[in-house]
């Protein structure tokens, strides 16, 4: 007699998704996400592409549980399905969220920017640590810091540095290696290399990889710039005005575009583009 294998579900599904905040109309010309369907396997890399304004940033945000909060500035679920991490995020009760957000890993918008001036590099990537449990043994934080810190490829000597002592750069690897801190089993990243000196963008990518392929974590990377991300992803959904106009494998959606929007993305990547120098950071 023989068993068939129980079916592992997505890290996250979203199914007719939409998504809107609460100063706007209700209506479906003001929905920041309108009709998204998608889902992420464990063990894979996401790519959400597209302009300023295609509600990327705001799907990273509800994926992450920053979403039906009651905070008049964070964004709704208005319809559709969002489930992460098994978990059903339209009107997500507080302790439930709590639940998704110890494991999901949420790497904001110029998240290096949004470290605290006050605190150290090592006390800013223990800081989720201590959130959750104060009495954490230090011992054991002092060296998961150590350990993620050198993960990033960032030298130890910044872990009693402050931010500003740091470049653009390393503050958001410093970031990353917060957002990290607990092992979660998603990592949603929005817009990493957002402000970064082009020459060393790829090195925060490359770090995204390395630590995906040695946490085995499901990450959600959002960016503007196709050709940055789609040699560390698994698939890509192109965004557009708060709908997917495309989504599969990046050379099959660039091959076949389906939307104008797609096919100048495609167009674009047929340019030749000067060099540029690698610079350590």
């Amino acid at each position: 007699m023989t068993t068939s294998a129980v079916p592992i579900p997505p890290v996250i599904f979203a199914s007719d998704l939409s998504i809107r905040y609460p100063s706007r109309r209700p209506d479906a010309q003001d929905l920041a996400v309108n009709g998204v369907t998608f889902s992420l396997e464990q063990g894979e890399i996401v790519a959400v592409v597209g302009e300023s304004g295609s509600g990327k940033s705001t799907l990273a945000a509800a994926v992450a549980g920053a979403a039906d909060t009651g905070n008049a500035h964070d964004p709704v679920i208005h319809g559709g399905k969002l489930r992460v991490l098994g978990y059903t995020m339209k009107g997500i009760s507080d302790r439930k969220r709590d639940l998704v957000t110890l494991r999901v890993g949420y790497l904001r918008q110029d998240g290096g920017e949004q470290l605290s001036g006050r605190l150290t590099v090592a006390e800013n990537v223990a800081a989720p640590i201590f959130e959750r449990d104060r009495r954490f043994n230090q011992r054991e934080a002092n060296e998961a810091v150590a350990t993620l810190i050198d993960s990033v490829r960032l030298p130890l000597g910044i872990l009693n540095r402050y931010p500003h002592e740091l470049s653009r750069g390393q503050r958001q690897r410093v970031a990353m290696a917060q957002a990290l801190i607990l092992e979660p089993a998603l990592f949603v990243a929005d817009d990493p290399t957002s402000g970064i000196d082009p020459t060393v963008r790829s090195a925060i990518l490359d770090v995204i990889r390395e630590l995906q392929a040695r946490r085995h974590f499901s990450a959600l990377l959002v960016s503007s710039d196709l050709d940055e991300v789609r040699r560390i992803s698994d698939q890509v959904i192109v965004m557009h005005r708060g709908a997917v106009v495309g989504q599969g494998q990046v050379d099959q959606v660039l091959a076949a575009p389906a939307h104008p929007y797609v096919e100048g993305l495609a167009r674009s990547r047929r340019r030749p583009t000067a060099p540029t120098k690698r610079i350590s950071v």
